[in-house]
């Protein structure tokens, strides 16, 4: 079997180094023998892992085995996933239309979320762990419930796909970002629209929520912020564009 590998140096700035593994076969100890091509050296390889290194540049790297594979899941191609704050339980979007909610540690499904038209593209748990929030393909952003699969809230306003999201602070505010080229703040108590933070003209791919220290300058409001905005305050919204450019 022959395996192609590359290692990259980002401190020197050097075009990639390929080169290739050739497993001879498997050892007495179940641990597979392995030869690297000129100019890479296998280091060390167990079950579950195996180090590579160039020593001429000076680089290394370790690649490691998947703990586990779950291929049941979805029938079509998976577009997000998540894990809750315990880690007990994953969720995963796909263009197959639907969300699944499954056990982390064997695959287990535990709820099938239906609603979306067309592809889910994002989904990703609250805080809690107990509810999920999903985008899709039909401009609809959904909050579901984890514990029974029912949709709680949907949330209508993008006129194009919605392609990511985040929560704000504990989740009674949370963000989406759509192919119509806005990013919303939505109020999950009211299911309303709170404001659009952009309006870019071009496709918002993706979309996070952070503290921002004191090095950058957020301004102060135009207006005073509505009341029902919680965790807001001193957060910076930072937009990933189809048009190349960071926001």
């Amino acid at each position: 079997m022959l395996v192609p590998c590359f290692l990259y140096s980002l401190q020197n700035r050097k075009p990639s180094l390929y080169g290739s593994l050739t497993c001879q076969g498997i050892g007495l100890d179940g641990i597979p023998e392995v030869t690297a091509s000129e100019g890479f050296t296998v280091n060390e390889i167990n079950k579950k892992s195996i180090h590579i290194s160039c020593p001429k540049e000076n680089a290394s790297s370790k690649f490691l085995a998947p703990y586990t594979t779950f291929s049941r899941i979805h029938t079509k191609s998976i577009t997000c996933l998540d894990i809750s704050s315990r880690g007990g339980l994953g969720v995963s979007s796909s263009t197959d239309g639907t969300m699944k909610i499954w056990q982390a540690s064997n695959g287990e499904l535990r709820r099938v979320l239906e609603g979306h038209v067309f592809d889910v593209n994002c989904c990703r748990f609250f805080p809690s762990g107990l509810v999920v929030l999903s985008g899709g393909m039909d401009a609809q952003l959904k909050i579901w419930s984890a514990e029974d699969a029912s949709c709680v809230v949907t949330f209508k306003g993008h006129k194009g796909g919605i392609l990511d999201t985040a929560i704000v602070d504990r989740g009674r505010n949370v963000v989406s970002a759509s192919r119509d080229g806005t990013a919303r703040l939505w109020d999950c108590g009211r299911s309303a629209c709170l404001g659009v933070l952009a309006d870019c003209g071009s496709s918002i791919n993706g979309v996070a929520v952070g503290a921002a220290d004191n090095s950058i300058n957020l301004g102060s409001p135009e207006q005073m912020p509505s009341e029902r905005e919680v965790g807001t305050e001193a957060k910076m919204l930072l937009l990933a564009r189809e048009d190349k450019k960071l926001q």
